[in-house]
């Protein structure tokens, strides 16, 4: 299959402060950057051995880090885990473990996914019917989704996943944003049963994303499949240090889900205080709909804070949350000027 220069093409992703500035030039600096779901309450910074940087990563470390992310994701065992230097490099070659079919992707979603399928030579689309992924030969779902927080139960996942094997079919669950969202309805205590590959990232909750850690949870053979195409010393030193004192810190996780969901919820009332409607996301983003989402978005900017817009959907926004009160007094500030504005012009039209 011939990929058209589109399906080739990077997508517009949040968190791009250069593309921020080109858009609003005249925005007040630093930019207020809202426009990811990355923690902005990152795991604490330590000191790693100068070791780690001038030597290649130990198999040990590499090994050490599969049993730490099984225990912490709920994995069989540590052979069914295969890390890598973030999901993103994961999903073109998860979707090559499948021949080239049909690839249905749950959507509206994250669109990485999408192109990544047609890049590994499926016949790509998006559906927004779940019972549809059934006649796939890759399905493709994002749990909780990005960016609605869409959760789609277990039990609901294994019936598909059941569907899919008969006819020799592959079921990805992305589950990124799972840290913060209902882990009863992880797949990745069910990755043995063959035709299920779970993807989790390290970056998202943690606020490390700029580490590269990311993993694929899957049966055995699936993770010696995938770490043969990722070659040796895939996670480099740092992540591996990283990645195994963050994921046993429980106490530490324990108590940034709870400050986390205490945000969200402040996010929340602050929106409904300027008539902002909050019609879903996780307690790392909140999920705007709105009509004026385009004015929304620009009024913020040019104040110097940044949402995450989508070409596709513009009557929606996505939100992350401020990481100091400096940054939730911009927000306030912002969306007092925007609301301003707003009522002054209905006040208009009513004349």
């Amino acid at each position: 299959m011939k990929l058209s220069d589109g399906a080739m093409a990077a997508l517009d992703h949040g968190g791009s402060l250069g593309r921020a500035s080109a858009l609003f030039p005249h925005a007040p600096q630093p930019f207020v950057d809202l426009s990811t779901g990355i923690n902005p309450h990152s795991y604490p910074l330590f000191e790693v051995p100068a070791t780690t940087l001038s030597r290649l990563p130990e198999t040990a470390r590499a090994r050490e880090l599969a049993e730490v992310a099984a225990r912490a994701y709920g994995a069989p065992s540590a052979a069914h885990v295969a890390a890598a230097p973030g999901t993103q490099i994961l999903l073109p070659r998860v979707a090559s473990l499948v021949s080239s079919g049909k690839a249905l992707v749950f959507g509206p979603t994250y669109a990485e996914h999408k192109r990544a399928a047609a890049i590994a030579g499926h016949a790509a689309a998006e559906v927004d019917d779940f019972e549809a992924l059934a006649g796939a030969d890759l399905a493709i779902v994002v749990n909780p989704n990005n960016p609605d927080g869409r959760v789609v139960e277990r039990g609901r996942l294994l019936d598909l996943a059941g569907k899919l094997r008969g006819r020799g079919g592959l079921l990805v669950v992305d589950e990124a944003f799972m840290d913060v969202g209902p882990r009863a309805e992880s797949l990745a205590g069910d990755v043995g049963s063959g035709n299920i590959v779970v993807l989790r990232s390290f970056g998202k909750f943690f606020g490390l994303a700029g580490l590269r850690l990311g993993f694929a949870l899957a049966d055995t053979l699936t993770v010696e499949r995938l770490e043969a195409q990722l070659g040796p010393w895939a996670v480099a030193g740092p992540a591996l240090d990283y990645g195994i004192r963050a994921l046993a810190d429980t106490d530490w996780q324990t108590t940034m889900r709870l400050r986390l969901a205490q945000d969200a919820a402040r996010l929340d009332a602050l929106f409904g205080r300027f008539d902002v409607p909050v019609a879903g996301g996780t307690t790392l983003f909140r999920y705007l709909r709105l009509t004026d989402a385009a004015g929304l978005f620009s009024a913020l900017g040019e104040r110097g804070v940044l949402l995450r817009h989508f070409a596709d959907r513009p009557q929606v926004l996505r939100c992350g949350l401020p990481g100091s009160d400096e940054e939730w007094q911009r927000l306030e500030s912002a969306l007092a000027d925007w609301a301003a504005r707003r009522d002054d012009s209905a006040k208009e039209i009513a004349r």
